[in-house]
């Protein structure tokens, strides 16, 4: 009975590093959504000024920041995918490490691979989302760039 103690003392030991890195992947999701939202709610308003307007350079400006907001919502949703992906291959490891020790099955091969495969998919989010935030920095550069011109400081 000692045996099997120290046995499943030493699978939660095991589990205790995964089950931190799905607190941190839960984070990088919150912070995704959040952007998300925001730009969702910002893409919303600009389409019902497009609608609202006529011809002419602000409807012309309005449209294209609505293309760099499709972008920016693509790219968020994509860097959500693979943190979500991460998390269920995270969650996965854990349960085989348990089921692994209770069975005996020698299963540490597809648990490491299952985990090599979570962190390529936790730095894929990571790259989509940098992509994101380059594109998001981008065009407020732009519109800060046009608000300077329009208010006479360039």
């Amino acid at each position: 009975m000692e045996n099997h103690i120290d046995g499943i003392g030493r699978i939660i030991q095991l589990s205790v590093a995964p089950v931190f890195l799905l607190v941190a992947i839960g984070s990088f999701l919150n912070v995704a959504t959040q952007r998300l939202a925001r730009v969702v709610d910002r893409s919303r308003m600009l389409k019902k000024e497009v609608d609202a307007e006529g011809e002419g350079p602000a409807r012309a400006a309005a449209i294209a920041e609505l293309n760099g907001l499709s972008r920016r919502i693509s790219l968020a949703n994509y860097a959500i995918y693979l943190w979500s992906a991460a998390a269920l291959l995270v969650a996965i490891d854990v349960a085989l490490l348990f089921a692994g020790a209770l069975v005996g099955a020698p299963l540490y091969g597809l648990v490491a691979a299952l985990f090599a495969l979570a962190m390529i998919a936790v730095i894929g989010g990571f790259g989509f989302f940098m992509a994101e935030i380059s594109v998001a920095t981008r065009t407020l550069r732009i519109r800060t760039d046009q608000f300077l011109v329009k208010a006479g400081k360039d």
